[in-house]
């Protein structure tokens, strides 16, 4: 494996389609029917709100990119922000595990299509082992370097965004444009439904993050990074809402509830018959897979970049290479553990938590230090701080009347980040070793 950063080894299109193969494998595949369970009929405007709150979100990231684009993308913002602290290392931590969970998340949704295009129940040993071993399978397309993970996003994220658009198209022509899932699926939905479900939205988008993590990599930085996000975007809203619709007019709104860990390829069964189901399982397992290896090439390179700024302790367990190498065998183990031991819903209530804390600590550290610096505008830095925070609290409040066990993990997982660094930060203070040597 190549372990040096490699300038100009990814084009804008390879960008793109490394932020597009990590959104929609996570986002229109996973997520789906969990967000109709908390939105209810109105789940496919839920997408807008969450591109709404993403836009304002990539704001901060494109101009910190556009002005210091990095291998380490988030950590590289938040050194900026804070300097050498328990903050920056405690944030790029969380968000470094929020990949991580979208791995696992992502590995789930791959496992749960795969046994339903078998006409096996998506539960049992074989979920786990299946999500374990595609994990794996990205490991290896990773271990081959950076030049053949490009040419592999740009070559899947044709076939899925074109695949998956093509289902919407054919689902919403042959369902006749008209909307089935109406009704109440669940005791939620309603306002705070509505809201709550927007941090999960959400996560279907942040797979831009991608795109900045590998900033010191793409050709033209300090103008493709930007267009890579916002060119990712604009494709993912398209395609989340065609795709929701299409979903929506083809099942109720109980059945794609039911079915929320596979619903496109249950909606796909009404509408365009089995060869349509087939197919749209196919696209799945593409969508998804695709997806695992770009946000594995992501957040092993953010880790790696922590590690060099001595943020975050480092063992190489005996394993041959250089950093980057043992942070990629690391990001694997715990996203197959993840897999292992929690379901989707879970997952992807972890995943919201950790990024929308996040979040909010880098657009504070650029509003507060940095804004000037970047001539980014502190009112749009404000909004998304705000709209965050509103988010969040939605998504909490649900979940603890629903789901206080999850909460209590995230919260507890935050609160043991922050003391892990700051303890290790406190007997391995950055710069003792070159103090020491001077």
């Amino acid at each position: 494996m190549s372990s040096d950063y490699k300038k100009n080894s990814l084009t804008l299109f390879d960008a793109i389609a490394m932020g597009t193969g990590v959104m929609i494998g996570a986002g229109i595949l996973a997520l789906t029917g969990q967000i109709a369970e908390l939105a209810g009929p109105l789940f496919p405007i839920v997408f807008i709100s969450g591109a709404v709150v993403t836009a304002f979100s990539a704001y901060t990231y494109i101009k910190m990119s556009n002005a210091y684009p990095s291998a380490g993308g988030i950590g590289m913002i938040l050194q900026k922000a804070y300097g050498p602290t328990a903050i920056t290392a405690g944030a790029a931590l969380l968000m470094a595990l929020s990949m991580v969970i979208n791995e696992s998340l992502v590995a789930r949704t791959f496992a749960s299509y795969l046994l339903r295009g078998l006409d096996l129940p998506p539960s049992g040993w074989l979920l786990p082992a299946i999500s374990v071993g595609v994990i794996l399978f990205a490991f290896l397309i990773n271990v081959s370097g950076n030049r053949s993970i490009g040419l592999f996003s740009t070559i899947m994220a044709a076939l899925k965004v074109g695949g998956i658009a093509l289902f919407g198209f054919a689902a919403l022509w042959a369902g006749g444009f008209s909307f089935e899932a109406t009704g109440e699926g669940t005791d939620l939905g309603g306002l705070s439904g509505f809201i709550a479900s927007t941090a999960l939205a959400i996560l279907a988008f942040k797979g831009f993050t991608t795109i900045t993590n590998s900033g010191a990599e793409i050709t033209d930085p300090h103008h493709n990074v930007g267009r890579a996000i916002v060119a990712a975007i604009s494709i993912c809203i398209l395609v989340y809402l065609l795709v929701a619709f299409a979903v929506g007019s083809s099942l109720p709104l109980e059945k794609i509830i039911e079915a929320k860990d596979y619903a496109l390829a249950e909606a796909a069964k009404p509408t365009l018959g089995s060869v349509g189901f087939y197919l749209t399982v196919a696209l799945a397992l593409v969508a998804t897979s695709s997806g695992l290896i770009a946000s594995m090439f992501a957040v092993s390179r953010m880790l790696a970049m922590l590690t060099e700024m001595k943020l975050i302790p480092h063992s190489h367990f005996g394993m041959p290479g250089v950093i980057r190498d043992h942070t990629l065998v690391y990001t694997v183990f715990v996203a197959a553990l993840l897999a292992v031991f929690f379901d989707l819903s879970q997952i992807a209530s972890l995943g919201a938590f950790f990024y929308l804390v996040m979040d909010i600590i880098i657009h504070w550290g650029v509003f507060r230090h940095l804004r000037s610096d970047v001539a980014a505008r502190g009112w749009i830095l404000l909004i998304a701080i705000g709209l965050d925070a509103v988010v969040l609290a939605a998504f909490a409040m649900l979940k603890l009347q629903h789901d206080p066990a999850i909460v209590a993990y995230a919260v507890a997982g935050i609160i043991v980040v922050f003391l892990f660094v700051k303890a290790f930060l406190h007997f391995n203070p950055p710069g003792a070793e070159e103090e020491h040597s001077h």
